[in-house]
């Protein structure tokens, strides 16, 4: 089945791992200070002319020292932010299994199309007039993305998957309040395997949360949802595919339910990657969805800077779509910037999304067609259950040997007794050279380990990946506990106390205080 073998690593091979250089360089890693540790506040790398004396605006608030800020010589700079770049895991350097996240290769093609001048340069604040080809290509993205989801109208302005939630339900509650049922209708449905951004979103807009429980297969407890059901109920927040990496099987049964009860289903479209060209959305009975086009379609995840979150609603809830949103007179197009003489239910940011993402989206659609496309989400499936296949003999799967979507989900259980936690298991994969995969989430699993490969994996890096589970693996389960339980070995700092840092920040950097040399 593999046609790539992992060298075996031992426990033996740890006196080698600890051998110190007289630099603290291990090769053609570099060992890099802090620049706080190398900057020298006096000098900088730029020559600045004092400014004209002006008057004041800061009051009380001017600053009397000097910022203290460290300076470097340009190479000295260069050189900093090279050698910290290369401390970093990135997909254009090695398989990223970090699940949920879609960590994948994007074609260097949609980057050059998002600097070309016309989409680059432009400014918000420009005349519409003047960005015509900028809002053409803005209403061609709409059209495919209905397209894709057959739906009835799209928010482009909110800027990622939560952004675009709270858009969603933003809509929902502008619906009910046009029904004039704002009052009663005070109750929001959200699974236990749900994102943690989908309760919060709800919460955000007073709406009161209930949770549903998940069944014994990773999908939503259809008799549960259902005995949740009544006039009290706005809305369902609900992915697919799920956080468990499975296609939500009764997920038309439940769209029918809560529209029985006369509420909306929103559904969380982190996920759509694994359907795109495959299902459409709207045919499901989904009457709003965020789609994370620096997910789904080129970017990667977070886009390094801004994404884009637009969502897609269904006639129900068309009207009440934010502004601003384009319309076409005659020859020419143009943003609806106000509410007047519409249902919108408002404004969700300054300016019509973020043009970069919107131009590599587009590029990366059109560059597949619709065929591309739905290959891309049948090789992301392909390829995660080739991973939970090739695992599943030594590694455990909470649901059993179901087929999952895009992702393949492993639990702890097969640990136990092994003295290796799902930590440990993912901190030796870092000496292997690979990012971990998503801990201990979905929630609704023990000691989770969630595997995204997508669908940019060939089979070779594939078969090697999964060579080197097995390999750690096994060294599990003979006992070969020091492997995991000092890992990461190799890599430029070990293991950290991530939960300290996170509780404990420590924002400002002080010099370290000199030990005093001990008496005699």
């Amino acid at each position: 089945m593999l046609h790539t073998q992992a060298r075996q690593t031992t426990p033996a091979d740890h006196s080698s791992r600890a051998r110190q250089t007289f630099t603290g360089n291990r090769g053609l890693d570099l060992e890099e200070p802090l620049i706080f540790e190398i900057g020298r506040t006096e000098v900088t790398g730029i020559d600045v002319d004092e400014p004209a004396t002006t008057k004041t605006r800061l009051g009380t608030l001017q600053r009397n020292d000097a910022m203290g800020l460290p300076g470097l010589s340009e190479p000295e700079a260069i050189r900093h932010y090279v050698r910290l770049s290369r401390m970093n895991a990135a997909i254009d350097a090695n398989t990223y299994p970090l699940g949920s996240c879609t960590m994948k290769h994007n074609p260097r093609l949609n980057e050059k199309m998002a600097r070309l001048p016309g989409f680059a340069d432009i400014h918000p604040l420009q005349p519409q007039s003047t960005v015509q080809g900028a809002l053409a290509l803005i209403e061609a993205l709409v059209k495919n993305l209905l397209d894709l989801t057959n739906m009835s109208a799209v928010a482009m302005s909110p800027k990622a998957g939560a952004h675009g939630e709270l858009c969603g339900m933003m809509a929902i509650k502008a619906a009910i309040i046009a029904r004039g049922e704002e009052a009663g209708r005070r109750t929001v449905l959200v699974p236990d395997s749900a994102h943690g951004t989908n309760p919060a979103t709800a919460a955000l807009l007073g709406f009161e949360v209930k949770s549903i429980p998940a069944d014994a297969d990773g999908d939503v407890h259809l008799d549960a949802a259902k005995a949740l059901m009544g006039p009290d109920v706005a809305a369902i927040m609900l992915t697919n595919p799920n956080t468990c990496g499975l296609f939500e099987r009764d997920i038309v049964e439940i769209a029918r339910a809560v529209h029985e009860a006369g509420g909306y289903f929103y559904c969380d479209g982190a996920n759509f990657n694994a359907i795109v060209g495959k299902v459409r959305p709207g045919d499901l009975g989904v009457d709003a969805m965020h789609i994370n086009l620096h997910k789904t379609f080129s970017t990667p995840h977070g886009g390094g800077g801004p994404g884009a979150g637009p969502v897609v609603l269904s006639e129900r809830l068309a009207q009440y779509a934010p502004v601003p949103f384009i319309m076409r007179e005659r020859e020419s197009l143009r943003l609806v910037e106000h509410t007047e003489a519409t249902h919108s239910f408002g404004r969700m940011t300054a300016f019509h999304g973020q043009m970069g993402m919107f131009v590599r989206a587009y590029a990366y659609i059109r560059s597949h067609g619709s065929d591309g496309l739905r290959q891309a989400s049948e090789d992301a499936v392909l390829n995660a259950n080739y991973v939970r296949a090739c695992l599943a003999d030594l590694m455990s799967q909470p649901f059993g040997d179901r087929p999952c979507m895009h992702e393949a989900l492993f639990d702890d259980a097969w640990l136990k007794g092994t003295g290796v936690t799902t930590l440990d298991f993912a901190k030796a994969m870092i000496d292997e050279g690979y990012h971990p995969m998503t801990m201990y989430f979905p929630l609704v699993v023990h000691g989770a380990m969630l595997i995204e490969p997508t669908e940019s994996e060939s089979l070779a890096s594939l078969d090697l990946f999964v060579a080197t589970l097995r390999d750690l693996a096994m060294s599990a389960r003979r006992g070969e506990v020091e492997r995991f339980t000092g890992a990461p070995y190799l890599a430029p700092r070990r293991r950290l106390d991530e939960t300290g840092a996170a509780r404990k920040p420590v924002l400002r950097w002080s010099p370290p205080v000199p030990i005093r040399d001990a008496a005699e």
